[in-house]
């Protein structure tokens, strides 16, 4: 089974100007566009999204939604979660990437549930979330260049 998950990445200003524009924009038709940006350390803009929020946020919200089915499914009942998750950087021979992405979330549960089994399934969750199976996917590259 195969799905695809398209989406528009729209940018425009001059690289020559100094500082050039670093604010972008996610859409796709119905849904709510997210407003991007570099992170601030990088000359972006503090109120948007910069990238590696957005991927952080991306694997904490599909670790969330795959535990989620995990406890439905064991009937274990979780009435709230909040994730302080955080995308760490690392610089390694002048090449940076997110080395590490920190979840932390409080899971509150139901009295007389089992912490360990929350643990549990919060651990299994990793390996079912698509997103976190996806860190290392393959990266295809097929740009176009027009002039003007």
């Amino acid at each position: 089974m195969s799905h695809s998950f398209p989406l528009l990445v729209r940018w425009s200003g001059d690289t020559l100007v100094t500082p050039y524009n670093r604010e972008a924009e996610i859409s796709n038709p119905g849904h709510v566009s997210i407003p991007m940006s570099s992170a601030p350390s990088y000359g972006g803009d503090p109120t948007r999204w910069n990238p590696e929020n957005v991927l952080a946020g991306a694997l904490a919200t599909c670790h969330l939604l795959t535990f989620l089915s995990l406890a439905s499914k064991v009937r274990i009942q979780v009435t709230a979660y909040e994730d302080h998750a955080e995308a760490v950087l690392e610089t390694v021979d002048k090449i940076s990437r997110v080395g590490e992405i920190r979840l932390r979330p409080i899971i509150r549960v139901a009295k007389g549930t089992s912490a360990a089994k929350v643990v549990e399934l919060f651990e299994k969750a990793h390996k079912y979330c698509i997103v976190a199976n996806s860190i290392t996917s393959k990266v295809v590259m097929e740009p176009r260049v027009v002039e003007g």
